[in-house]
């Protein structure tokens, strides 16, 4: 399938910087995070080719969906729906090597998100390879039991690993030689239009005060138990979730008249939402798939504003609860609690302390710690045989 994005004319810039293909599980047009902060910058000056996970149709052809959004080509494999599992790796290797004839890409870095792309990107020959290791996938509900074999693979084989927060790469860190940890980010701009914004969206404006929110994705990570609890305690408390419901029954959400699904939303929505707040929530359980998060929302939360509540997620205790910038509880009463001090405490107080620690992070900044990494490692990688300037290997 073409389409406007199906033949970008090549980078003009002299010397032309290596393109970028990104091998991603997480969709383009999901939700705003990491990997489209990190390559809406990165796609300034080269292209990038956001390589999807397939969707799946009966009766079709393979073949590839290329669009463009924010200076970068989606492209989304397309599958029939009848494919065995090495069917479907040999149709993404065919799609992938199509995609780098026609777009006549000749030199490269392959960037990972999802290890389990080195099945299908194994014969290529890139400039360069980083492994961006923003979860432990394999922690994940539903994670394929080959996801750490594919993992150690891509760290054999990576010039540059970056982690998505401290935690993450304290555990990672013994297995790689380059390896850097970049915690989560802010576009402290962006989310600061909430302490201006003073018309509610539509479906949140009939909600009274005071109002306890989050945003993001509803899936295993969410102590349930928790909400359900607050929300109970405190009947006269309006609970707001933004966000898509995944990998777990909608059902098993708790279900009280004080709290309020209002869905997903778009990133250029979120500060309208956060700005009708009175206390901004990250309610996460406490399992494997939390161990080593470092919740982007975080910091967001601050730059709108808000005081924060989150439970002893790590790389939320360090820096934010130790610093005095996040109030960290686990049960339902010191949770109920520490939401009763943030709504009673100095605003002012605590926008300038956060307004100092949010002054020392961006995406920006982040990005161009990221690209002088990215920029060393292309020049370690000259004359090295598994990474030299890139060519379609036979087979």
């Amino acid at each position: 399938m073409e389409s406007e994005a199906d033949m970008l004319p090549p980078s003009k810039l002299s010397p032309a910087p290596p393109d970028v293909i990104c091998l991603s599980h997480l969709r383009w047009h999901f939700v705003f995070q990491r990997p489209q902060h990190l390559m809406t910058r990165c796609a300034r000056n080269r292209r990038v080719f956001f390589f999807e996970e397939p969707v799946f149709h009966a009766g079709i052809r393979p073949r590839l969906n290329i669009t463009a959004s924010g200076g970068v080509t989606v492209v989304v494999p397309e599958l029939p729906d009848d494919l065995d599992d090495t069917e479907r790796v040999e149709a993404q290797r065919r799609l992938l090597d199509e995609l780098i004839e026609r777009q006549r890409i000749t030199d490269y870095l392959l960037w990972y998100y999802t290890p389990m792309a080195i099945g299908f990107t194994d014969h290529l020959c890139a400039s360069a390879i980083v492994y961006d290791c923003m979860d432990e996938l394999s922690a994940f509900h539903g994670a394929p039991p080959i996801l750490t074999e594919r993992e150690a693979a891509l760290l054999e084989r990576a010039t540059l690993v970056l982690t998505g927060g401290q935690s993450l790469y304290e555990a990672k860190r013994h297995r790689h030689a380059n390896i850097h940890p970049f915690p989560s980010s802010v576009d402290a701009a962006h989310f600061g239009q909430a302490r201006q914004i003073t018309v509610d969206p539509p479906d949140q404006q009939p909600l009274p005060h005071p109002r306890l929110g989050f945003f993001g994705v509803i899936d295993e990570r969410m102590d349930l138990p928790l909400i359900a609890g607050v929300a109970a305690a405190r009947p006269d408390w309006q609970l707001v979730m933004l966000g898509p419901v995944v990998k777990i029954d909608p059902a098993s959400l708790p279900s009280y008249s004080n709290v309020h699904y209002l869905g997903s939303k778009s990133y250029s929505e979120l500060p309208s939402y956060v700005a009708g707040w009175d206390v901004a929530l990250l309610p996460f359980a406490r399992n494997d798939a939390t161990r080593y998060i470092s919740p982007t929302k975080t910091p967001e939360y601050m730059a709108a504003g808000k005081p924060v509540v989150s439970t002893s997620i790590r790389d939320v205790v360090r820096p934010y609860g130790r610093q005095g910038l996040v109030r960290i509880a686990d049960d339902v009463d010191t949770f109920v609690a520490a939401c009763e001090a943030a709504m009673a405490e100095d605003s002012a107080a605590r926008i300038r302390h956060a307004d100092a620690f949010l002054q020392r992070t961006s995406w920006d900044q982040t990005w161009m710690r990221i690209h002088a990494l990215v920029e060393q490692a292309l020049g370690q990688s000259e004359g090295d045989a598994h990474t030299a300037p890139a060519s379609l290997t036979a087979g």
